[in-house]
């Protein structure tokens, strides 16, 4: 399913990990697909509050949860750098859906990277 808000259809997911070598791409691969998903999945079910987003934000967090084994077989990891970009898109996709009070820590809230 394409991503129809064009803001979100524009977003380069992760482009500052792509730009480091340290960051493999196949792994920066899925997770830019959780991102895309994301966005396809508030797209499909229209959160009608910040609860209902933060449902699908942390299905989605879970997700960078569970790919942070495939950064460390590749010799990476979910450090400094990667932790702000991948909150700072999730906060990006919340505020580019009309999310405009949500709570960057709640976004992410149950993170362990």
């Amino acid at each position: 399913m394409p991503i129809t808000n064009p803001q979100a259809a524009e977003r380069r997911f992760l482009e500052v990990l792509y730009a480091d070598d340290y960051f493999p791409e196949q792994v920066l691969d899925r997770g830019r697909a959780i991102l895309t998903r994301l966005c396809e999945r508030i797209e499909a079910r229209r959160p009608a509050d910040l609860a209902a987003l933060y449902v699908l934000t942390h299905a989605a967090t879970e997700e960078f949860n569970a790919l942070e084994a495939e950064f460390e077989a590749a010799g990476s990891e979910i450090e400094t750098v990667a932790r702000e970009e991948i909150g700072g898109d999730i906060w990006f996709v919340a505020q580019a859906y009309g999310f405009a009070d949500a709570d960057v820590e709640e976004l992410i809230a149950p993170r362990e990277w």
